[in-house]
């Protein structure tokens, strides 16, 4: 029986990421990554927002939810998780994977993020949680991102952000000032965690 279970949870995980080299071999403007990010990452990341008092956390590029089930495990019954997913790809994936009530699951730019907020009648958010490949997004997309996404973090709020270099330090150090700069260097591959408070 633990041999059959073990091997529909290989199965499952060879499914999962064979779907995620599929969908970055055809959208590389969208996928910035060859594997989905590793347990030691989704840690980093999410030890960096206070769950017991967020009551709305946007998270940005969730791919195939590696973070999304993470967020879900940490927050709170009456919180609000926000994810914004591009490709449609991944959107249909999330859509099938995902059923909690807390999550509001969107196929959209996140250029839009005020726009989208304001639709869910939502003015300010606790955290957000960014997967985006900002080396490949178009230079005036990339901006737009940030600043909206400064624009919708309430006062004390934070940005956490994971990159494999450090190309994109100096522009979010212009919205958000000084950075706390982490490294993981289990992931395929290494990454750095930015996180930026407003």
């Amino acid at each position: 029986m633990e041999y059959f279970l073990y091997k529909i949870r290989v199965e499952a995980n060879k499914k999962h990421k064979g779907n995620f080299l599929r969908t970055f071999f055809k959208e590389r403007k969208q996928v910035g990554a060859l594997a989905p990010s590793s347990k030691y990452l989704v840690k980093k990341m999410c030890d960096k927002i206070d769950f017991s008092t967020a009551r709305n956390i946007i998270e940005l590029g969730p791919g195939t939810g590696v973070f999304t089930e993470e967020l879900l495990k940490r927050a709170a019954p009456n919180c609000r998780i926000f994810v914004i997913e591009l490709n449609e790809a991944f959107y249909s994936f999330l859509k099938d994977k995902f059923k909690d009530p807390r999550i509001i699951l969107l196929c959209e730019s996140a250029d839009r993020l005020d726009d989208i907020l304001e639709d869910h009648g939502v003015h300010e958010v606790d955290a957000i949680l960014s997967s985006l490949p900002l080396a490949v997004i178009p230079d005036k997309i990339r901006k737009r991102i940030i600043i909206k996404s400064y624009d919708v973090l309430r006062a004390g709020g934070v940005f956490v952000q994971y990159q494999y270099s450090l190309n994109a330090k100096k522009l979010l150090e212009l919205k958000f000032g000084k950075l706390q700069l982490g490294f993981v260097a289990v992931n395929i591959p290494p990454a750095f965690v930015y996180l930026g408070t407003k």
